[in-house]
């Protein structure tokens, strides 16, 4: 059976290169095919991504759901893997997926664990990890449905595990990560709005967070994850405040 990786990307030239190699192995030599689908990338992410010899679609942003679904629609192989540009593969997750394409599995699809990294550095608590996430599906199988920055696959039939994982270079640096909270606390709000939760709230404004932070960092073990640990939970936590007084400030332009 052949397999069909497929990406979304916008000015990826700094993780592209890592993640397309990973895959290599899986799609070299005719056993299958890369496709990725860009939003007007200015960088060198194109070019990366033709000197891998991959499928390159250029279209509008869509919003994440319709363009993953965009770019999955494109594949023409039996299965197809949608990945994040800032994810790769563990070497011995190439392999176990290797094994599977020529296997005959009974199953739809395949939820794959993967490892997120803050600041280099690898978060194994506080709900981080093993952060399973449906991936890996037959042809027309599965779609994503929006929800906010985090589209959720959504799949016909059964599923399986691997025991390996997907490596997720998400936030090298602060700067970084503090920009995509930005973004994705905005993204909450409009969701959280749509909840009824429009209103000023303490509970939700300075209460919420500050349990997130317990919870996270001590009930879950964030603590064990050192420094990085620790500003990462912080972080988490102002995020959550973020996103629910963005969603009353949306209730207020009403």
């Amino acid at each position: 059976m052949t397999l069909s990786v497929v990406l979304i990307t916008h000015n990826e030239e700094a993780n592209l290169p890592r993640t397309l190699e990973s895959v290599m192995p899986l799609v070299r030599d005719g056993q299958g095919e890369i496709v990725v689908v860009d939003s007007g990338s200015t960088d060198r992410t194109l070019e990366i991504a033709r000197a891998h010899w991959a499928k390159v679609f250029a279209e509008s942003w869509k919003g994440f759901a319709a363009q993953k679904n965009s770019a999955m629609d494109k594949a023409s192989g039996d299965w197809v893997l949608q990945l994040d540009a800032d994810e790769s593969l563990e070497p011995e997750l190439a392999q176990e997926i290797a094994a599977m394409l020529r296997s005959q599995p009974s199953v739809t699809g395949y939820w794959i664990p993967r490892k997120n990294f803050f600041l280099g550095h690898w978060i194994k608590h506080g709900g981080f990890y093993p952060d399973p996430k449906l991936r890996l599906v037959r042809r027309g199988a599965g779609r994503f449905v929006e929800y906010g920055a985090h589209p959720t696959m959504k799949v016909d039939g059964s599923t399986g595990r691997f025991s390996h994982a997907l490596l997720h270079q998400a936030y090298p640096t602060l700067r970084g990560y503090i920009d995509h909270m930005n973004s994705y606390s905005s993204m909450g709000a409009e969701i959280a709005a749509e909840k009824g939760h429009s209103h000023f709230s303490v509970l939700n404004i300075v209460a919420r967070p500050f349990l997130t932070f317990i919870y996270n960092y001590f009930f879950r073990l964030g603590f064990l994850d050192g420094r990085e640990g620790l500003l990462l939970h912080l972080y988490h936590s102002a995020y959550v405040s973020w996103k629910y007084a963005k969603a009353w400030e949306l209730g207020r332009r009403k």
